[in-house]
């Protein structure tokens, strides 16, 4: 009778010594909300660097236009505030590269440099902590609200252990990301993002407005500063666009964001380094 008990409270004893109930996908990407929420505030304490390059090329590979920016980022009320250090280039004119530095910027207004201002600061907005705009990736809870989640599995991944974690828009009707996230399983906090467009951009945009972008999609690395500081510290992204059918081109942006330092009443603001 004895060993009968044994065997009953066996999986009970099993349990106690620490296995932890599984987590549904919901529940992982409910903790990872409430921590995006918490570091968002937590973020808006550190001045970074942050170092932008733009590219634009003609479909045959030939580059058309060139920037690299680097900025100091330091917090305000409402979001950051980025003060441009550095920029330069170089840009295709009448059959030779033309390189430039510093401001202003010459032909901005041309197609290409049109191209690479907005999405330099379209893809990289002033409102957020972190300097990356937050609509590009479903963490804080705000954002999560119109997704739907999947756990794929469990991995390590640099050295941490991960979940995967797949997400779509909750309307499937709705054209915006799609993609997957590593999700630390110790803090909950995001190591990697990769997004791709949820669906094809609608037909009749691409046929009677002749706009496309295939391709499109986002990739982000974050690493961990400090206890619940989780920093974004690179970001990609290559894709063509095709726009009211006479603009095509293959666009690449990368950003870094480095030498991050808690901005408080005894620091001071740092001083520039750029990025090799």
């Amino acid at each position: 009778m004895t060993g009968l008990i044994w065997v009953l409270m066996l999986p009970l004893a099993v349990q106690s010594s620490g296995d932890q109930p599984a987590l549904s996908a919901s529940e992982i990407m409910a903790r990872v909300a409430a921590n995006q929420d918490r570091a968002e505030k937590m973020r808006a304490e550190y001045v970074y660097q942050q170092h932008i390059y733009v590219v634009t090329r003609h479909t045959n590979g030939k580059l058309a236009r060139e920037e690299t920016a680097d900025y100091i980022v330091t917090p305000t009320p409402d979001g950051t505030k980025k003060e441009l250090v550095r920029i330069d280039g170089r840009y295709w004119h009448k059959g030779k590269y033309l390189e430039f530095r510093g401001t202003p910027v010459p032909e901005s207004d041309s197609l290409d440099g049109d191209l690479v201002d907005d999405f330099r600061n379209d893809l990289t907005r002033d409102k957020t902590k972190d300097g990356i705009g937050r609509d590009l990736f479903p963490l804080t809870s705000e954002e999560q609200k119109r997704y739907g989640f999947e756990l794929a599995g469990a991995e390590t991944f640099q050295g941490h252990r991960v979940y995967r974690i797949k997400f779509r828009p909750a309307d499937k009707h709705d054209l915006t990301w799609a993609g997957e996230a590593l999700i630390d399983a110790e803090e909950f906090q995001p190591v990697s993002v990769a997004t791709r467009l949820s669906r094809k951009i609608p037909f009749v945009v691409r046929t009677l407005l002749g706009t496309d972008l295939p391709g499109i999609g986002f990739s982000v690395q974050y690493r961990r500063f400090d206890e619940g500081i989780w920093f974004p510290t690179s970001f990609g992204t290559e894709f063509r666009l095709h726009a009211v059918f006479f603009i095509n081109r293959d666009i690449s942006i990368s950003l870094e964001n480095s030498a991050f330092e808690r901005a408080n009443v005894q620091s001071k603001i740092l001083q520039y380094e750029p990025t090799k």
